[in-house]
Formats: C-alpha cells, structure tokens, sequence
C-alpha cells in the first residue's frame, strides 16, 4: 500500500533551505519515492489554512518511507532544512485497491 508524506513548510532562510532542496532529491530517489508536488503556490479552499509551501512524496511501502526518513543520507541533510524551515510532517496510508 502507498504511504504519503505531506510537509508544510515556512522558508526562514531561503539561501540555505535552497542548498538542502538541491541535495535532498538523490536521497529520496534511492529510497523508492515519487514527488506528487514540490512547492508551488498553494490556493486556501477553507479553514483559514495558508501554507507557504507544501511538498507531498508517495513511497511505495511504509517501509521505504520509513528507511528513507532514518538513512544517514538524509539525516546528514536534515540539519540545514531544520535550521532554515518551520515544517510539520505526517505520514498517510494510501488507498489499496478494493478486492471484488
């Protein structure tokens, strides 16, 4: 089943998160994902809900996702997001298709 994280991001520092977005790609190719989204400009539907960027990944397996999250490849790059970015992150499950 697919597993999607969903990042909400404030840029506090756009030179240094810059530098992190070029790096970060490599490490979730290895690890089995697939950007849906990567930015752009967010349009609020309802709730009051203003996010300045959003980034969703789909992972084939919860497992994948997770081996990406904890790899040292991405944890020596998370350093500089964390430094330069306010995020918040969840993981979902996917839709499985329905067996007839």
């Amino acid at each position: 089943m697919p597993v999607y994280m969903i990042f909400e991001i404030e840029v506090k520092d756009p030179g240094t998160y810059a530098e992190y977005m070029e790096k970060v790609p490599a490490t979730v190719i290895q690890y089995g994902r697939r950007y849906l989204v990567r930015g752009g400009a967010p349009t609020p539907l309802t709730g009051g809900w203003k996010p300045e960027r959003m980034i969703i990944l789909e992972f084939p397996t919860a497992e994948q996702m997770r081996r990406w999250n904890l790899s040292p490849e991405y944890l020596a790059l998370a350093p500089p997001r964390e430094r330069s970015t306010s995020t918040r992150a969840i993981a979902l499950d996917g839709d499985s298709p329905s067996v007839a």
